[in-house]
Protein backbone atom coordinates (compact mmCIF):
# COMPACT_ATOMS: atom_id res chain seq x y z
CA UNK A 1 0.00 0.00 0.00
CA UNK A 2 1.36 3.50 -1.01
CA UNK A 3 0.26 6.83 -1.78
CA UNK A 4 -3.02 8.55 -0.92
CA UNK A 5 -4.28 4.83 0.04
CA UNK A 6 -1.71 4.27 2.51
CA UNK A 7 -2.59 7.49 4.23
CA UNK A 8 -6.11 7.38 3.86
CA UNK A 9 -5.78 3.71 5.77
CA UNK A 10 -4.90 5.42 8.73
CA UNK A 11 -8.40 7.75 9.43
CA UNK A 12 -11.00 6.35 11.54
CA UNK A 13 -13.54 5.77 8.66
CA UNK A 14 -17.47 5.76 10.39
CA UNK A 15 -19.45 3.05 9.25
CA UNK A 16 -23.34 3.97 9.30
CA UNK A 17 -26.13 1.41 9.69
CA UNK A 18 -27.83 -0.20 6.27
CA UNK A 19 -31.23 -0.40 5.42
CA UNK A 20 -32.75 -1.06 2.29
CA UNK A 21 -36.52 -1.49 1.14
CA UNK A 22 -37.88 -1.63 -2.49
CA UNK A 23 -35.86 -2.62 -5.22
CA UNK A 24 -31.98 -3.17 -4.53
CA UNK A 25 -29.66 -1.06 -6.96
CA UNK A 26 -28.07 -3.75 -9.44
CA UNK A 27 -24.56 -2.29 -11.23
CA UNK A 28 -22.82 -4.27 -13.68
CA UNK A 29 -19.70 -2.97 -14.13
CA UNK A 30 -18.29 -2.53 -17.66
CA UNK A 31 -14.43 -1.59 -16.77
CA UNK A 32 -13.63 -4.83 -16.11
CA UNK A 33 -9.55 -6.37 -15.37
CA UNK A 34 -9.03 -8.96 -18.47
CA UNK A 35 -6.48 -10.80 -16.63
CA UNK A 36 -9.40 -11.76 -13.83
CA UNK A 37 -10.69 -14.92 -14.36
CA UNK A 38 -13.27 -15.20 -16.95
CA UNK A 39 -16.81 -15.84 -15.68
CA UNK A 40 -18.91 -19.31 -16.96
CA UNK A 41 -20.98 -19.13 -20.17
CA UNK A 42 -24.04 -20.08 -18.56
CA UNK A 43 -23.85 -17.74 -15.76
CA UNK A 44 -23.32 -15.04 -18.81
CA UNK A 45 -26.41 -16.54 -20.33
CA UNK A 46 -28.37 -15.70 -16.90
CA UNK A 47 -26.70 -12.30 -16.72
CA UNK A 48 -28.56 -11.08 -20.44
CA UNK A 49 -31.46 -13.18 -19.32
CA UNK A 50 -31.88 -10.75 -16.18
CA UNK A 51 -30.90 -7.81 -17.78
CA UNK A 52 -33.71 -8.37 -20.83
CA UNK A 53 -36.44 -8.85 -18.01
CA UNK A 54 -35.01 -5.85 -15.87
CA UNK A 55 -35.80 -4.18 -19.34
CA UNK A 56 -39.46 -5.46 -19.30
CA UNK A 57 -40.42 -4.69 -16.18
CA UNK A 58 -38.89 -1.06 -16.92
CA UNK A 59 -36.29 -0.76 -14.18
CA UNK A 60 -34.83 2.40 -14.28
CA UNK A 61 -31.45 1.64 -13.11
CA UNK A 62 -30.74 -0.37 -16.03
CA UNK A 63 -31.51 2.05 -18.86
CA UNK A 64 -27.88 4.06 -17.02
CA UNK A 65 -26.08 0.30 -17.80
CA UNK A 66 -27.51 0.03 -21.46
CA UNK A 67 -26.79 3.85 -22.56
CA UNK A 68 -23.08 3.03 -21.53
CA UNK A 69 -22.80 -0.50 -22.54
CA UNK A 70 -24.29 0.02 -26.40
CA UNK A 71 -23.34 3.23 -28.61
CA UNK A 72 -26.61 3.05 -30.78
CA UNK A 73 -28.25 3.99 -26.93
CA UNK A 74 -26.04 6.54 -25.74
CA UNK A 75 -28.22 9.83 -26.75
CA UNK A 76 -31.17 8.25 -25.29
CA UNK A 77 -33.29 9.05 -21.86
CA UNK A 78 -34.18 6.24 -19.46
CA UNK A 79 -37.85 6.00 -20.08
CA UNK A 80 -36.92 6.16 -24.04
CA UNK A 81 -33.71 3.38 -24.18
CA UNK A 82 -36.93 1.82 -21.64
CA UNK A 83 -39.36 2.89 -24.14
CA UNK A 84 -37.01 0.95 -27.07
CA UNK A 85 -37.67 -2.93 -28.39
CA UNK A 86 -35.22 -4.55 -26.38
CA UNK A 87 -34.37 -8.70 -27.32
CA UNK A 88 -32.33 -11.04 -25.91
CA UNK A 89 -29.45 -10.41 -28.31
CA UNK A 90 -29.16 -6.87 -27.75
CA UNK A 91 -28.64 -7.96 -23.63
CA UNK A 92 -26.11 -10.78 -25.17
CA UNK A 93 -24.12 -7.95 -26.78
CA UNK A 94 -24.06 -5.50 -23.81
CA UNK A 95 -22.53 -8.55 -21.44
CA UNK A 96 -20.30 -9.05 -23.67
CA UNK A 97 -19.27 -5.35 -24.61
CA UNK A 98 -18.94 -5.16 -20.41
CA UNK A 99 -16.62 -7.83 -20.20
CA UNK A 100 -14.34 -6.20 -22.87
CA UNK A 101 -15.70 -8.16 -26.39
CA UNK A 102 -17.35 -6.86 -29.57
CA UNK A 103 -20.20 -9.48 -29.72
CA UNK A 104 -21.77 -12.28 -27.66
CA UNK A 105 -19.83 -14.17 -30.55
CA UNK A 106 -16.80 -12.86 -29.48
CA UNK A 107 -17.27 -13.27 -26.08
CA UNK A 108 -18.32 -16.57 -26.50
CA UNK A 109 -15.05 -17.88 -28.59
CA UNK A 110 -13.37 -15.88 -26.18
CA UNK A 111 -14.18 -18.31 -23.48
CA UNK A 112 -13.51 -21.69 -25.61
CA UNK A 113 -10.13 -20.67 -26.08
CA UNK A 114 -8.81 -20.69 -23.29
CA UNK A 115 -6.89 -23.22 -21.79
CA UNK A 116 -7.49 -24.99 -18.36
CA UNK A 117 -3.73 -23.89 -17.28
CA UNK A 118 -5.43 -20.62 -17.61
CA UNK A 119 -8.69 -21.18 -15.25
CA UNK A 120 -6.48 -23.07 -12.69
CA UNK A 121 -4.33 -19.87 -12.76
CA UNK A 122 -6.69 -17.32 -12.21
CA UNK A 123 -9.11 -18.28 -9.46
CA UNK A 124 -9.36 -14.95 -7.21
CA UNK A 125 -11.88 -12.64 -8.05
CA UNK A 126 -11.18 -9.24 -8.59
CA UNK A 127 -13.01 -6.55 -7.21
CA UNK A 128 -13.37 -3.92 -9.33
CA UNK A 129 -14.53 -0.79 -7.77
CA UNK A 130 -16.53 0.76 -4.70
CA UNK A 131 -19.38 2.10 -4.52
CA UNK A 132 -20.00 4.63 -0.76
CA UNK A 133 -23.37 5.11 0.04
CA UNK A 134 -25.53 8.01 1.84
CA UNK A 135 -28.22 8.08 3.25
CA UNK A 136 -30.50 11.56 2.55
CA UNK A 137 -34.51 12.60 3.08
CA UNK A 138 -34.99 13.83 -0.31
CA UNK A 139 -33.00 12.73 -3.48
CA UNK A 140 -33.69 15.96 -5.76
CA UNK A 141 -32.10 18.31 -2.77
CA UNK A 142 -29.39 16.11 -2.54
CA UNK A 143 -28.48 15.49 -6.19
CA UNK A 144 -29.02 19.92 -6.67
CA UNK A 145 -26.42 19.92 -4.22
CA UNK A 146 -23.91 17.15 -5.62
CA UNK A 147 -24.68 18.77 -9.33
CA UNK A 148 -24.80 22.65 -7.85
CA UNK A 149 -21.98 22.34 -5.46
CA UNK A 150 -19.45 19.70 -6.39
CA UNK A 151 -19.62 18.97 -9.92
CA UNK A 152 -20.94 15.81 -10.08
CA UNK A 153 -23.38 14.59 -12.31
CA UNK A 154 -26.44 12.30 -12.21
CA UNK A 155 -26.20 9.22 -13.90
CA UNK A 156 -29.63 8.04 -12.81
CA UNK A 157 -32.74 8.59 -10.28
CA UNK A 158 -34.83 5.37 -9.73
CA UNK A 159 -38.43 5.84 -8.58
CA UNK A 160 -41.38 7.45 -8.51
CA UNK A 161 -40.73 9.65 -6.63
CA UNK A 162 -37.08 8.81 -6.79
CA UNK A 163 -35.69 7.23 -3.41
CA UNK A 164 -32.57 6.18 -4.83
CA UNK A 165 -29.78 7.78 -7.31
CA UNK A 166 -25.97 7.63 -8.18
CA UNK A 167 -23.72 10.30 -8.75
CA UNK A 168 -20.54 10.68 -10.54
CA UNK A 169 -17.45 12.95 -10.99
CA UNK A 170 -14.70 11.13 -13.30
CA UNK A 171 -14.17 7.98 -11.30
CA UNK A 172 -16.45 8.64 -8.24
CA UNK A 173 -19.56 7.23 -8.10
CA UNK A 174 -22.04 7.80 -4.91
CA UNK A 175 -25.21 5.92 -4.26
CA UNK A 176 -28.07 8.09 -2.47
CA UNK A 177 -30.72 6.40 -0.62
CA UNK A 178 -33.59 8.35 0.71
CA UNK A 179 -34.33 7.11 4.37
CA UNK A 180 -37.21 8.50 6.59
CA UNK A 181 -35.52 9.81 9.42
CA UNK A 182 -31.65 9.80 10.36
CA UNK A 183 -30.01 6.53 10.71
CA UNK A 184 -27.30 8.31 13.12
CA UNK A 185 -26.98 10.64 16.09
CA UNK A 186 -25.53 13.83 14.52
CA UNK A 187 -23.68 14.42 17.54
CA UNK A 188 -22.12 10.93 17.86
CA UNK A 189 -21.12 11.63 14.11
CA UNK A 190 -19.66 15.15 13.60
CA UNK A 191 -17.96 14.24 17.57
CA UNK A 192 -16.54 11.21 16.56
CA UNK A 193 -16.00 12.49 12.74
CA UNK A 194 -17.78 9.43 11.24
CA UNK A 195 -17.22 10.14 7.50
CA UNK A 196 -19.79 8.46 5.09
CA UNK A 197 -17.43 8.53 2.46
CA UNK A 198 -13.59 9.27 1.54
CA UNK A 199 -12.73 10.74 -2.16
CA UNK A 200 -9.21 11.24 -3.28
CA UNK A 201 -7.22 13.14 -5.80
CA UNK A 202 -3.84 12.16 -7.22
CA UNK A 203 -1.95 15.35 -6.79
CA UNK A 204 -1.03 18.75 -4.28
CA UNK A 205 -2.55 20.62 -6.43
CA UNK A 206 -5.76 19.15 -7.43
CA UNK A 207 -6.58 19.29 -3.52
CA UNK A 208 -5.82 22.61 -3.51
CA UNK A 209 -8.16 23.21 -6.80
CA UNK A 210 -11.10 21.37 -5.42
CA UNK A 211 -10.99 22.78 -2.23
CA UNK A 212 -11.22 26.73 -3.71
CA UNK A 213 -13.73 25.38 -6.18
CA UNK A 214 -16.32 23.98 -3.06
CA UNK A 215 -14.86 27.07 -1.05
CA UNK A 216 -16.34 29.36 -3.79
CA UNK A 217 -19.56 27.15 -4.35
CA UNK A 218 -20.45 28.10 -0.88
CA UNK A 219 -20.57 24.55 0.93
CA UNK A 220 -20.54 24.02 4.53
CA UNK A 221 -17.02 22.54 5.63
CA UNK A 222 -16.63 20.65 8.66
CA UNK A 223 -12.61 20.84 8.34
CA UNK A 224 -11.25 22.92 5.73
CA UNK A 225 -7.78 21.99 4.13
CA UNK A 226 -4.82 21.07 5.98
CA UNK A 227 -1.86 19.09 6.33
CA UNK A 228 -2.19 15.60 8.21
CA UNK A 229 0.78 14.17 10.06
CA UNK A 230 0.47 11.26 8.50
CA UNK A 231 1.11 12.93 4.65
CA UNK A 232 -1.96 13.62 3.32
CA UNK A 233 -4.05 17.26 2.14
CA UNK A 234 -7.34 17.23 2.94
CA UNK A 235 -10.33 18.49 4.19
CA UNK A 236 -14.00 17.67 5.37
CA UNK A 237 -17.60 18.77 4.08
CA UNK A 238 -21.05 18.55 4.72
CA UNK A 239 -23.76 17.61 2.49
CA UNK A 240 -27.24 19.14 3.66
CA UNK A 241 -27.96 15.82 5.29
CA UNK A 242 -24.97 16.11 7.53
CA UNK A 243 -22.86 13.57 6.04
CA UNK A 244 -19.18 13.80 5.90
CA UNK A 245 -17.42 13.72 2.58
CA UNK A 246 -13.54 13.86 3.32
CA UNK A 247 -11.48 15.03 0.37
CA UNK A 248 -7.96 14.03 0.32
CA UNK A 249 -4.66 14.35 -1.84
CA UNK A 250 -0.44 14.41 -0.83
CA UNK A 251 1.17 17.14 1.03
CA UNK A 252 3.55 17.27 -2.40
Amino acid sequence: MSGVSAMLAVLHVGRIGFGRRGNAHLRIDHNVNRSAPMPNLENLRKQAKLILRWHRDRYYPVAAQIRSGLPRYSRMTDPEILAQSFKLSDAQELVARQHGFESWQALKTGLSTMSDHAETIFTKAVIAGAEPQLFVADIKSSCDFFTGKLGFAIAFTYGEPAFYAQVRRDAALINLRCVEQPVIDAGVRDREQLLSASLTVATAEEIKALFLEFQAAGVTFFQTLKSEPWGARDFILKDPDGNLLLFAGPVE
